[in-house]
């Protein structure tokens, strides 16, 4: 159980129960998870506090998590340090990220790699000096610019095949992505990357700014070809069905919410802009345009952010704020939302490790005592303790979508009615 604690930016008073400062010297601490729970006293660690205390309780309690994610962090390579083995564990449903991710996600495999290795730059070093060497930087990430363009070939061969020839969803792209990208890493013996790791695992992957990246780019590519020449040979029929895929995004958030097992799902926003927003937007969408009246938001919102509160944007603004949108739940938003201003790459090693940590750990004592034995003594190893496998939401997708067509087909008279107003 985690304790009563007043939310700091409620207006409500502070709980009647206090919760007693704990302050355990960290050399008496056996654990990570011990580590964040009784060593984190105050102040911006007392953040972190309460971050991992949220996550520990979503876990145990089984909820199907979703995850928001902007930022580099495919080139950074911190999808094979900490967001890879966090996905492994079969407690995240779906991804929602940029389409910039899904790009640099390529480059490790392409048959070029060895000659281009990534490599640390400083972060304010001499751009122009790396400009004239055709150093791209990231933060303080470099890599070839030939590495760019090795990337925009291999892309644009792959779209021309038969298999991208048609309309499709984001989500069904990057699953093909995945499926290619797979390809080369077996191929060049080079680590599974993040679109093969989904694609494995059935986690959709979506991208609400799929035109804001240099995946879409090299369509744009293929189809100003055709344009210009007007040859038949240079016909491209790729295109993106962003209808179908917003509507996937809510088939996911319905099943979530009236199939899985909990009937609830939580989420971990890491970064702001359209990641988050697109995360948020199911709620939204099917209570408030769609009309559905048993939907409810996000049972748990933890999210790590650098943008400060005041900036107005969505990035910084708190899960508090998502519950006047109906984003997340009002009913219990003050004991199961947090939102911590710190850079996330700092943070996610350790708090992936620490879980990662308490599962095995659960592990262990499940082959010692057996699993319901565990269960009952330790309700939290259930969640914990969930197939590898994941939900594989991806390949239940065409089932899903047609369970909420056939629930938003009640709903077409009003909806066709509430669609008139008017107009100027």
């Amino acid at each position: 159980m985690s304790p009563t604690r007043r939310d700091e930016r409620s207006s409500c008073p502070a709980s009647p129960t206090q919760r007693e400062l704990v302050t355990k010297p960290v050399h008496e601490t056996a654990n990570l998870d011990e580590l964040f729970e009784s060593a984190l006293p105050a102040f911006g660690a007392a953040y972190l506090r309460r971050v991992w205390t949220l996550l520990d309780e979503a876990i145990g309690k089984g909820l199907p998590m979703t995850v928001a994610i902007s930022g580099p962090v495919t080139v950074s390579g911190q999808h094979y340090t900490w967001l890879s083995p966090l996905l492994e564990t079969g407690w995240f449903c779906l991804v929602s990220t940029t389409d910039a991710v899904c790009y640099h996600d390529g480059h490790r495999a392409l048959d070029s790699a060895r000659e281009h290795p990534f490599h640390e730059v400083p972060i304010f070093g001499d751009d122009g000096a790396l400009r004239d060497e055709a150093i791209i930087r990231v933060t303080d990430v470099g890599f070839d610019e030939d590495v760019l363009l090795d990337q925009d070939r291999f892309l644009r061969a792959l779209l021309k095949r038969p298999e991208f020839q048609r309309r499709m969803t984001g989500t069904e792209f990057r699953h093909l992505l995945g499926r290619f990208y797979a390809a080369q890493e077996r191929k060049n013996g080079v680590s599974e990357g993040l679109l093969a790791q989904c694609t494995r695992l059935g986690i959709p992957i979506f991208v609400g700014a799929p035109g804001d990246g240099s995946v879409f780019l090299n369509s744009m590519a293929l189809w100003a070809i055709e344009q210009a020449s007007g040859a038949k040979r240079d016909a491209h029929r790729f295109d993106l069905d962003l209808h179908a895929e917003v509507f996937e995004s809510c088939a996911y958030h319905y099943w979530g919410i009236t199939e899985s097992q909990t009937r609830q799902l939580g989420t971990l926003i890491l970064g702001g802009g359209v990641p988050k927003n697109f995360n948020l937007q199911p709620e939204p969408a099917l209570s408030q345009v769609l009309g559905l009246e048993e939907v409810e938001g996000y049972q748990y919102d933890i999210q790590i952010t650098t943008a400060p509160v005041t900036d107005g944007s969505l990035s910084s603004c708190p899960p508090a704020e998502a519950v006047t949108w109906g984003k997340v739940d009002k009913t219990v938003y003050k004991k199961t939302t947090e939102s911590m201003q710190c850079d996330y790459s700092i943070v996610m090693p350790f708090l992936t490790k620490a879980l990662l940590d308490k599962r095995a750990r659960f592990e262990r004592w499940a082959e010692r005592m057996g699993r319901e034995e565990l269960f009952a003594k330790h309700p939290a190893a259930r969640g914990y303790l969930r197939e590898r496998g994941g939900y594989q939401l991806f390949t239940r997708r065409d089932e899903l979508v047609a369970k909420l067509l056939k629930r938003v087909k009640k709903e077409v008279p009003r909806l066709r009615n509430e669609s008139k107003y008017p107009l100027a």
